[in-house]
Parts: C-alpha cells; sequence; structure tokens
C-alpha cells in the first residue's frame, strides 16, 4: 500500500513507503456482494447476499470494508498505471466467495494519481498521527459479527485512513480478519495495530498477497477463507 526527503529518517520512511504502498497504491478493485460489476459501493448502501452469516453463528453478517487506490502505482521495482487498485481486486475475490456485505472507504480528500505524492503524503500522515477524513462513513458496525479490514501496506503501515475507520467503531465481541496487499512487507504491522486499535475484539487469521500477485490470487484467497472458516462448505 520514492520520495527522498533530505533527513535520513525520512529518507528511510520513504523507503518503506516504496515497498509498502504497493499494496494499497496497487489497491482497488472489488465490487460489493453481489455481481453487480466494479462500481463503488456507498456507505448507505453496501450490498448484501442471501443468507449473510458467518459459518456456524446465526444472525452474524460479515462486513468486508476496504480502502484501495488506484493510478500510478509500484510495480517490480517501477511503476504501472492501474485503472483498478489491488485491494480492490482481492476484494473483489473474497466477496466473489462469500456472503458478504461490502464498504468501500473513501477518502475524503482524495490521494493523488501520482505514486511520489501519495507516497509524500502518507509520510506526513504517519509522521503527525493524522486520522484523515472518510466521505462515507457508516453509520455502525451493530449489526456484524465479523469484518475484513483489507488495505494495502503503505510504510509497513496500513494507511492512516484505515485507523480513522476503526476508531469509529465498537469492535468489542467482534472477530477481525486483517487482509493486505503490498510489495515487500506482507502484514506489516498491521495484525498488531488493528489489535490494540480494536480492545475486546478477536483478530483473526490474516492474509497478505503481493500487489503484483494480486490478480492470480485466486486459489491463494480460498485457501486463506477456508482456514479462517469463512468459507462455507
Amino acid at each position: 500500500m520514492t520520495t527522498n526527503p533530505m533527513d535520513v529518517s525520512r529518507r528511510s520512511a520513504l523507503r518503506g513507503v516504496a515497498a509498502g504502498l504497493t499494496g494499497a497504491l496497487l489497491a482497488a478493485a472489488t465490487p460489493a456482494c453481489t455481481s453487480q460489476g466494479r462500481t463503488d459501493v456507498p456507505s448507505s448502501d453496501t450490498t448484501s447476499s442471501p443468507n449473510n452469516k458467518r459459518p456456524g453463528q446465526d444472525n452474524q453478517r460479515i462486513l468486508l470494508a476496504y480502502f484501495s487506490r488506484a493510478g500510478e502505482n509500484y510495480y517490480y521495482g517501477g511503476r504501472t498505471n492501474l485503472e483498478i487498485g489491488n485491494t480492490e481486486v482481492l476484494a473483489d475475490m473474497i466477496r466473489a466467495r462469500i456472503p458478504c456485505q461490502v464498504h468501500r472507504i473513501e477518502a475524503a480528500e482524495p490521494y493523488p494519481d501520482s505514486y511520489d505524492a501519495t507516497v509524500a503524503r502518507n509520510v506526513r500522515e504517519q509522521d503527525q498521527d493524522a486520522r484523515p477524513a472518510i466521505n462515507n462513513p457508516l453509520p455502525s458496525l451493530d449489526q456484524y459479527g465479523t469484518v475484513i479490514l483489507a488495505s494495502g501496506i503503505w510504510n509497513v503501515r496500513s494507511p492512516m485512513i484505515m485507523t480513522t475507520f476503526i476508531e469509529s467503531y465498537d469492535f468489542a465481541g467482534k472477530t477481525v480478519y486483517p487482509v493486505t496487499t503490498h510489495a515487500m512487507s506482507g502484514l506489516g504491522n498491521t495484525a498488531r495495530d488493528y489489535g490494540q486499535s480494536c480492545p475486546g475484539a478477536i483478530i483473526g487469521e490474516s492474509l497478505a498477497v503481493k500487489g503484483e500477485e494480486v490478480r492470480n490470487a485466486g486459489d491463494e484467497v480460498e485457501s486463506w477463507l477456508q482456514r479462517a472458516g469463512l468459507l462455507t462448505p
């Protein structure tokens, strides 16, 4: 989920971002839980599937909330331009395999198409411990027992807008599954950060997929869903 600042710590941060942004910058391709095609899902109109329950738990709906960015992205050390970001692609694979509701998290101030400009903004937001505003917040998560949180990895962390989302809700008693796309950072610090930001939640098995490989990750996604107990037999 690069840039060459003048001080050493900023250079280190940006090198991490260049790797981490793969997942998040290469992150964006998921319709909702029905086959509506590739459209963004407004917060007030998440799309649902019949029998939207976690296996073994009645009346426990699954929410897949993701943040994804298209545009110029990291690609095997270079750059590529994506119409659909990698996290959206990954979210689409998940929603096609399980009954769930999907919510695409949208920044009130959209991130730039430029890779380097997004890297620079992410570094500022991390340095300031910022909480970027969300354009389409959900009213609550009360109806969900399971929440899949998907994003890229930017500088070894999920984008700060994911913290904005998480801190807006009560996750106590819910099971949270971290999902990331990345260049080489894997999950980064995501599972730890989500554990700290979601007091009372159970952090379930995570999934990390390399951004350049996400479009061929169907088998990996299915295997993860089976391990996590989210795939109905």
